[in-house]
């Protein structure tokens, strides 16, 4: 299923070890969903995440392991 989302109204948030090169990942919560988004492009693609998810995500993130998610 498909749904438009309007993510003007969010309160997007990036990390404070950003350095400001443009390859930045921003944040935002609604509800019980997780958001992330391309800083260089808000008005792009919107990922969605469930809390458990998201915390699996963070996890990965933390371990170093996120990269095996994305090449299985």
């Amino acid at each position: 299923m498909s749904r438009t989302l309007d993510s003007s109204d969010l309160q997007w948030r990036k990390s404070s070890h950003s350095n400001n090169g443009g390859e930045c990942v921003e944040t935002a919560v609604q509800g019980h969903t997780h958001l992330a988004r391309d800083s260089k492009h808000p008005d792009g693609s919107v990922l969605t995440f469930t809390r458990p998810e998201w915390q699996a995500f963070l996890q990965h993130v933390k371990t170093g392991t996120h990269q095996e998610l994305f090449h299985k």
